[in-house]
């Protein structure tokens, strides 16, 4: 009822802008501050909107961070508005983004607006970035534009006190099946700044490619990079292409958590070099997408050398705290050599500095402390499976939400869709958005949950628009889940926003399914 009511007085608010003589136009009436997504925490809405004029200024109080992010709202404006929007440390200005004391957290915000202007306030550049991007959602869908729009650019009044429900926030980017480059997965990364997403997960090795350049085994990424599925020549990130990767996701406050999967899923690796496999042979490179067949040979010195350098030069180019090493469907690997595996490989992730995370069968073997496991299983995979997850989170084990027929984003819609597969059902948009990941695994502790991932798997995704049909719209669900609290979730209230942002993709240029089970606007202009 609070949020209807509020609804309410934005429009009378905004009437109040245009005089209150006659109905306002659509392009009068401000986007109500709770009509985004994620939710916000808390929403008060009241008193007179704000319009951004040509008089405009954007005023930043605090560091080089801050004044970054000011730059970045700044040229996010400009195109559409045409106006200058000069960003200053001083005077009067009609948006400020302040850094300041507050209970905020490491990524919270407080939005305020009202007649005299926007103010942006955070404890660290984090908070203020995402508060941007609330801003960014409650100005009309044609701010996306880069050519100049006739606006109004009204902003409604009152205040959104926000911070996200779980510090991780992800999307995972399978490069290995089919390779993306530099620019496709910057392309990405600003879909995923939009809503809040804040860790990337690059698949950067698999039976079908090794995408990353290794100095020390240099076969890797010339040869094992060399194809992808279904042929083609693949290709892989040269080192400052990786760093450019990681410097773009900083900009945009999302840290790269780099996946090196083991020891199966290792085809790319063992083609490229005889010596890591038990026979001395290698096989052909691969480009089917049948899994489970490879495995590293668990009993020679040379695997950890090979894995030892690979962690090595990759921790050296990856500023973030974690480092995946995959673990998954490892059916060639019998299971004391999973485990003597993960035994030496986890102090290797150690050693280097990173903190390890694994898909969820590292609860099999012995989860490092601080160690995350990543659930990938259905509702219904088997219950011992799932009490072996449940038991290592009760000792200490966190856990990512990825649960493949809730939010694998390569999963089909519905059996018409001409992309993705089914082997874990059909994901429509509500089946992906309504569930709970605080009591989604049944015993685990609530406090175990670190937070929840959307992976995109490639088998069948070659295009930027690939991606685009399959994230979208069931990324900005997972994003939800992840940022905003429980007690806001739901499904009735969510696909009436999640609708809204149907104009945003279309001025985003983001082709995306128009699920049935929402309630999209009629007009795609």
């Amino acid at each position: 009822m609070g949020r209807v009511l509020g609804s309410l007085l934005l429009v009378a608010a905004a009437g109040a802008v245009t005089g209150g003589a006659a109905p306002a136009s659509a392009a009068t009436v401000p986007t109500p501050l709770g009509r985004v997504v994620p939710a916000p925490a808390s929403v008060t809405p009241g008193g007179t909107p704000y319009r951004i004029t040509r008089s405009t200024a954007i005023r930043v109080d605090g560091s080089g961070a801050a004044h970054r992010v000011a730059e970045y709202l700044a040229d996010l404006l400009r195109p559409s508005t045409g106006y200058r929007l000069p960003v200053t440390t001083r005077g009067a200005a009609g948006i400020r983004l302040v850094l300041s004391h507050g209970p905020f957290g490491a990524e919270g915000y407080r939005l305020d607006s009202g007649r005299d202007g926007v103010t942006i306030t955070a404890a660290r550049p984090a908070g203020l970035f995402h508060g941007v991007q609330t801003l960014r959602q409650l100005l009309p869908a044609a701010v996306e534009k880069d050519t100049v729009q006739p606006g109004p650019w009204l902003v409604a009044g009152g205040t959104v006190a926000d911070r996200p429900r779980y510090a991780y926030r992800g999307a995972m980017l399978d490069v290995s099946r089919h390779f993306f480059t530099v620019a496709q997965v910057e392309r990405y990364i600003d879909q995923l700044a939009l809503y809040k997403i804040n860790e990337l997960h690059l698949h950067l090795s698999d039976d079908q490619g090794w995408r990353l350049a290794i100095d020390s085994w240099p076969r890797l990424a010339g040869y094992g990079g060399s194809t992808q599925v279904g042929g083609g020549k693949g290709g892989f990130y040269t080192k400052a292409e990786y760093r450019e990767i990681v410097r773009y996701a900083a900009s945009r406050y999302l840290e790269v958590v780099p996946e090196i999967d083991l020891p199966g899923h290792t085809n790319a690796a063992l083609a490229s070099y005889a010596a890591l496999n038990c026979d001395g042979t290698a096989p052909p490179l691969y480009t089917g997408t049948e899994v489970g067949f490879s495995s590293l040979c668990v009993g020679k010195p040379v695997t950890y050398d090979f894995v030892d350098d690979v962690v090595r030069e990759l921790a050296a180019l990856t500023p973030g705290r974690y480092l995946h090493i995959g673990g998954d469907e490892a059916h060639s690997t019998s299971h004391e050599d999973y485990v003597a595996f993960m035994d030496r490989v986890q102090p290797v992730v150690a050693k280097y500095g990173k903190t390890v995370i694994g898909w969820h069968q590292l609860t099999g073997a012995h989860p490092a402390p601080g160690a995350l496991a990543q659930y990938w299983g259905l509702d219904d995979t088997d219950a011992g499976e799932k009490a072996q997850v449940v038991n290592a989170a009760r000792n200490g084990t966190g856990l990512i939400l990825s649960p493949a027929d809730r939010v694998y984003l390569d999963m089909k819609y519905t059996e018409d869709t001409p992309l993705g597969q089914d082997w874990a059902g059909l994901v429509e948009v509500r089946r992906s958005y309504d569930w709970d990941p605080g009591t989604y695994l049944a015993g685990a502790p609530a406090s175990a949950v670190r937070g929840v991932e959307a992976p995109l798997w490639t088998e069948t995704i070659v295009t930027d628009a690939d991606i685009d049909y399959m994230a979208f719209p069931r990324l900005p669900g997972v994003a939800e889940l992840g940022w905003s609290p429980a007690a806001t979730h739901s499904w009735d209230a969510y696909r009436v926003r999640l609708a809204a942002q149907a104009p945003r993709w279309d001025a985003l240029g983001i082709p995306y399914y128009r699920s049935p089970q929402v309630p999209w606007p009629a007009s795609r202009k």
